[in-house]
């Protein structure tokens, strides 16, 4: 009985102490990454806006290939919603256009229904370094509730890997459709 009473104890004194270092960290996350692409901006700028192209390199979309879509209003335009249902790594949720400036920036809100309720804002920027070379910024930013702000650490050392590895396939993708 001794052995069960300490264990409970050393749980309840573990999830306190969690909720406890909680309060004091940051409530919002941002992450900026960046990649470099040999092609024309416009090029990059047009595959970028339209949503449907994310599954195409963005390394989230494609944590279920077997996820369910839906889609609601004309893509590559303002308050364009791209829905998905899929497995537990992928979750529940949407994205929406919720501005753009044509030939520069798209700015898109994301909002999780499941694992955990959560809005994102995620924001590409394109930048001409050369007429055909052109800068993308990408940047995820948002804000965690008390207590689920415990997972800001962890999304933070997370974000930038897989933002890396969503960047190097759209360039692979549209340094590759240059070559044709």
């Amino acid at each position: 009985m001794n052995i069960a009473i300490t264990i409970l104890l050393g749980i309840v004194g573990f999830i306190a102490l969690l909720l406890i270092i909680a309060l004091f960290l940051k409530k919002e996350h941002y992450v900026k990454r960046e990649i470099v692409i040999n092609a024309p901006t416009q090029k990059v700028f047009d595959f970028l806006k339209l949503l449907k192209n994310q599954d195409k390199f963005n390394k989230w979309a494609k944590t279920d290939p077997n996820r369910k879509w839906e889609y609601k209003g004309t893509d590559g335009t303002v308050g364009f919603i791209i829905a998905w249902n899929g497995n537990k790594n992928a979750g529940e949720g949407e994205k929406e256009i919720m501005n753009l400036i044509e030939g520069k920036r798209i700015e898109t809100q994301i909002r999780f229904v499941k694992p955990m309720s959560m809005t994102a804002d995620v924001i590409m920027e394109t930048k001409a370094l050369s007429d055909n070379q052109t800068k993308v910024s990408l940047m995820n930013s948002g804000t965690m509730k008390y207590p689920m702000n415990l997972f800001i650490p962890m999304a933070e050392n997370k974000f930038p890997k897989d933002m890396d590895d969503s960047l190097a396939t759209l360039k692979n993708i549209l340094e590759s459709d240059n070559e044709q």
